[in-house]
């Protein structure tokens, strides 16, 4: 594993992608998410990898340095615009030949898919993460994890501030994501408030005792 700390112009790189973020308001991963998100990874360090909503490719350069020494990561970005930049930041890394980048719908292209991935992250539509999750099970190892950002929606989610009209049908499918994962068979999912709500969801292979 690449330690970003002792990689200069990779730090640089980051840091240039965080004020683009910033400027042009593209939604990356906020400073206190990444660092849950960060420890997930290291703790993990995944070979396969699949990111649903590349942006500007910032997570999926950090899934790459910090999975495992031969973490291949596999993008999946709606927007033709976002895709082009993303493939114009990740040429500049040292990880341009460990990520493949697909633009397109991701609720299609998942079908396309082969697996096995060990690690998916999740940061793309609000109201399709339960299409995305249910898609990705065919794809997944027996030990996989699935990260999903954004979960709490500016507190909406599981506050009692009511959600502005604009919000409320992401809201809703942001509470059945948690209810559905929170669930799911052969998964336990841990929520993280940092940031804007990270969905950590392990799953492990059926045991005898699990189907008492």
């Amino acid at each position: 594993m690449t330690d970003t700390s002792d990689t200069s112009e990779f730090a640089a790189l980051l840091r240039e992608m965080e004020a683009y973020a910033a400027e042009h308001h593209v939604p990356i991963i906020t400073e206190n998410g990444r660092k849950v998100f960060l420890s997930v990874i290291r703790e993990l360090r995944p070979h396969r990898v699949l990111e649903i909503g590349t942006a500007i490719g910032y997570s999926a350069l950090l899934l790459a340095a910090n999975g495992a020494e031969d973490a291949r990561v596999t993008t999946l970005e709606l927007s033709e615009e976002r895709a082009a930049l993303a493939r114009s930041f990740i040429a500049r890394s040292p990880y341009a030949d460990r990520i493949e980048l697909l633009q397109g719908d991701a609720g299609e292209l998942l079908t396309e898919l082969a697996g096995k991935y060990d690690f998916v992250f999740i940061d793309a539509a609000k109201g399709q993460y339960v299409d995305y999750f249910e898609k990705v099970q065919p794809l997944l190892t027996e030990d996989a994890t699935i990260v999903a950002d954004n979960v709490l929606f500016r507190g909406y989610v599981m506050g009692t501030e009511k959600a502005p009209r604009r919000y409320r049908t992401i809201v809703k499918r942001l509470r059945q994501y948690i209810e559905l994962t929170s669930h799911a068979a052969g998964y336990k999912t841990e929520i993280f408030a940092r940031g804007d709500g990270l969905a950590v969801s392990r799953r492990h292979a059926a045991h005898p005792e699990d189907e008492r």
